[in-house]
C-alpha cells in the first residue's frame, strides 16, 4: 500500500512586515537583509492568532482540495516548534477545530525539518495498514518566540501554516526514499533556553530575555549546507536516482546565500528549484508545505513529478526525501454544490465542537461519587 498526497493547503497571516519596517523598529539594515538573504517580507500572526488557528485554516483548504470530510481522517500529525501550549498538543486543538472527531492527534517537534519528519512518520502508518487518511501539518507562530528588537534574529523568520492530506492507495508513486538525521551535540546552537522544564519562567529569566529564541547563525549555516547536501545524496542513492532525474527541488527556505551554496555543491540548477523565502522568510516547519503549495499553484507539479526535499534546523535535526507525485491536479474549480457541502461539514464540525465543550463544562458541575460521600 502506497501513500499519496491528495490535498494541500496553506495559510499566511494578513500582516506583512517588510525589511524597511524592521529597519525602523529594530535598526535592521534593510538592504543587507535583502541582498544577503534574499528575504524581503515576512508574515506575522495577529495577536489573537496562535498556531492552531492557522493550522485549522490550512487544514480546511487541504481537505477541500482532497474533497474529504474531516470525519474521515484517521490521524493528525502537527509539526510545530511553537505550539499554542506545552500541553495539550496543538494537533488536538486542530482536530477539534476542523471536527475530525474520529482522528487521533499528536505534535512532533524536530526544528525546521519537522514537516518531513511528520510526513515520513505518517506514511509508515499507511504502509503498515493501520490508517488510510492522514492530515500532516507544519505550523509556526515564530514571531511569539523572537525578540523583535534583536536585529540578528528577527529579520529571518515569519509565521504561517501548510498542510497536506495523505491517503492510502495501491497506485505507484508517493514516498520513494527518506532519511532522518540528528546531532544533539549542537542543540544549544538554536535554542529557546527558558519556558519549559529545564528553566521554567521566572522574573529573572524574563529580565535576561531567555524566553526568546537564540541562534548561532554561522554554525547553523554551516550545518545546513553540509546536511542538505549529504541528505540529498543519501535519498537519491536509496531511490536509485540521479540529480538529473529530479524535476523539482524544494529546499528549506532559510536564505538565498545558503540555498545557492547547496545548489552549487549539488550542481543543481536554480531554475528547477522552488523558492518562497523572499516572500515568507523562514517559517520553520511550515516552509516546505507552504512552498509546495506555491509550486502546485504555479503549475510546477504534475503527475509523475519527482520532488526532492531537504530541511534542517533546531535539534540539530535534518531530513531528506524523494517524493513522486501522483495526484492529478484539478482542471477546473470545484462545483458550487461540492464547496457548499464542505461549508456544511465545517459548520457541523463547529456545532459539534461546541456541544463537546458544553459537555465538558457540565461534567465539571456534576458531582462525582467522591463529592457525594
Amino acid at each position: 500500500m502506497n501513500a499519496h498526497i491528495i490535498g494541500w493547503g496553506k495559510y499566511l497571516p494578513e500582516k506583512v512586515v517588510t525589511n524597511d519596517d524592521l529597519a525602523q523598529s529594530a535598526g535592521v539594515d534593510a538592504e543587507w537583509v535583502s541582498t544577503r538573504t534574499g528575504i524581503n517580507t515576512r508574515h506575522r500572526a495577529d495577536p489573537k492568532q496562535a498556531s492552531s488557528d492557522m493550522g485549522v485554516r490550512a487544514a480546511r483548504e487541504a481537505l477541500l482540495v482532497a474533497d474529504l470530510p474531516a470525519s474521515r481522517l484517521d490521524l493528525i500529525i502537527c509539526a510545530t516548534n511553537t505550539p499554542d501550549h506545552l500541553f495539550p498538543a496543538t494537533a488536538c486543538l486542530i482536530q477539534d477545530g476542523i471536527g475530525a472527531h474520529n482522528a487521533g492527534a499528536f505534535d512532533l517537534a524536530s526544528g525546521c525539518s519537522g514537516f518531513l519528519y511528520a510526513l515520513a512518520t505518517g506514511v509508515q502508518f499507511i504502509r503498515a495498514g493501520a490508517y488510510r487518511n492522514l492530515l500532516i501539518l507544519g505550523v509556526e507562530t515564530t514571531s511569539r518566540m523572537l525578540d523583535w528588537r534583536d536585529k540578528n534574529v528577527c529579520p529571518f523568520f515569519g509565521d504561517g501554516a501548510g498542510a497536506v492530506v495523505v491517503s492510502a492507495s495501491d497506485q505507484p508513486g508517493g514516498l520513494r526514499a527518506f532519511t532522518l538525521r540528528a546531532d544533539g551535540s549542537g542543540g544549544e546552537l538554536l535554542i529557546m533556553p527558558a519556558g519549559a522544564a529545564r528553566l521554567p519562567l521566572s522574573q529573572a529569566v524574563l529580565d535576561q530575555g531567555l524566553q526568546f529564541g537564540k541562534m548561532d547563525g554561522r554554525a547553523v549555516f554551516r550545518y545546513g549546507v553540509r546536511e542538505s547536501v549529504r541528505n540529498a545524496h543519501k535519498v537519491l542513492r536509496d531511490a536509485k536516482m540521479t540529480l538529473a532525474e529530479v524535476d523539482l527541488y524544494i529546499p528549506h527556505q532559510t536564505n538565498m546565500t545558503l540555498i545557492n551554496q547547496v545548489l552549487e555543491k549539488l550542481r543543481f540548477p536554480l531554475e528547477k528549484t522552488a523558492l518562497s523565502v523572499s516572500r515568507y522568510a523562514n517559517i520553520s516547519s511550515a516552509a516546505i508545505p507552504v512552498t509546495l503549495c506555491d509550486a502546485i499553484e504555479a503549475g510546477r507539479v504534475k503527475p509523475g513529478t519527482r520532488l526532492l526535499f531537504t530541511a534542517y534546523g533546531a535539534g540539530l535535526a535534518s531530513a531528506g526525501m524523494i517524493w513522486q507525485w501522483s495526484k492529478t491536479l484539478p482542471q477546473k474549480r470545484m462545483p458550487f454544490w461540492r464547496r457548499f457541502l464542505h461549508a456544511l461539514w465545517d459548520a457541523y464540525a463547529a456545532f459539534r465542537a461546541r456541544l463537546f465543550h458544553l459537555e465538558h463544562q457540565l461534567d465539571q458541575l456534576t458531582p462525582t461519587e467522591e463529592d457525594k460521600e
